[in-house]
């Protein structure tokens, strides 16, 4: 993917456009001590409906967002000068990333997603490189991949959605071979932040009280911490925004559902009042409209490169081993 062409696509995208409460999952129970903020089956149904709904027509309607976070993922990738024979892609949703992908950096993309129907909603025909899907939950990775077996895994805004963040981390860097690349992008904690405050301006309001209908994001200074943790090295982590600008919050909310980014919190409440959310939209308008009359939507997005350590990476040198003074060469 050359960058006139990763220009050419971000030229020609438009950036303005003119809720699931059950409990039940096919795959096994996450691990004992995993504190759950999440319902994944709930969220793997919320993908799946997204995926399904008019033959996907919708679901493609708001790639936008998942579109220009792959082509900013993309740029960091072309920056890496090396071929890899195969990418692991978790959390791939229809392949927003692997579509990128071009023969020349790579022979083939895996692609691991937990929901069937966003994994296989395009065709193979539409990837410029062989494609391997594989239906799995992304919090139970070395179920699929064999521990030291991969040249490079990447993720493009789906770890927001796991509940045990730092073990997935583990998981991935497991999952690498040595020197073996993770290249991620996940959302941010300033993310649709006009959204949850109107939202809870107007249950305070009406309601006399709050309840969460927007996930928790991780914040922008753990990212670093979470990935030496798990045992990374060459860190790289960066933040940028995407800024959408909507009619109103009600095109906003309808984009989310179609997106698969309904609210999944455990505990979350399953109804939310139609007057509560008339006075949430005129406050979003009131606090954050543009002066067009639209509002706008921020997406806060962290970008984070990890190597798994290998004795053939470089490494600083000790203290004390300089052969030139630095004030002489200031």
């Amino acid at each position: 993917m050359s960058l006139l062409r990763l220009a050419a696509r971000n030229a020609a995208r438009p950036w303005t456009r003119t809720f699931a409460s059950e409990s039940s999952s096919s795959f096994p129970p996450p691990a004992t001590g995993v504190y759950q903020v999440f319902d994944r089956a709930a969220k793997r149904r919320q993908r799946d409906r997204a995926a399904s709904r008019d033959a996907g027509v919708g679901s493609r309607t708001v790639d936008y967002v998942r579109d220009e976070v792959a082509d900013r993922m993309m740029e960091r990738l072309l920056d890496i000068k090396r071929k890899f024979d195969t990418i692991v892609d978790l959390g791939s949703g229809p392949g927003h990333f692997a579509k990128l992908l071009e023969p020349e950096k790579t022979r083939r993309v895996l692609m691991i997603d937990s929901s069937e129907a966003m994994l296989n909603r395009d065709l193979d025909q539409e990837f410029p490189v062989e494609v391997e899907r594989v239906h799995a939950d992304e919090e139970n990775l070395l179920d699929v991949l064999p521990r030291n077996s991969q040249e490079a895994i990447v993720s493009c805004l789906s770890l927001h959605w796991v509940n045990d963040l730092p073990g997935v981390l583990v998981q991935i860097k497991e999952a690498l071979q040595p020197d073996g690349l993770f290249l991620g992008a996940m959302f941010g904690g300033d993310t649709l932040f006009e959204l949850r405050t109107a939202l809870q301006l107007a249950e305070v309001e009406r309601e006399g009280g709050i309840s969460p209908h927007v996930s928790p994001m991780t914040d922008t200074k753990d990212i670093s911490n979470l990935l030496s943790r798990a045992g990374f090295t060459l860190l790289t982590v960066d933040i940028d925004e995407v800024r959408v600008g909507y009619p109103s919050m009600w095109e906003l909310l309808e984009d989310l559902r179609d997106m698969g980014e309904n609210n999944a919190v455990v505990g979350r409440r399953h109804l939310l009042h139609r007057d509560t959310l008339a006075a949430a939209s005129a406050i979003y308008k009131e606090l954050h409209g543009n002066e067009d009359g639209s509002v706008p939507a921020t997406f806060q997005i962290i970008y984070m490169i990890g190597w798994k350590p290998s004795p053939t990476q470089p490494k600083p040198l000790e203290r004390g081993s300089a052969q030139a003074n630095l004030k002489d060469v200031l």
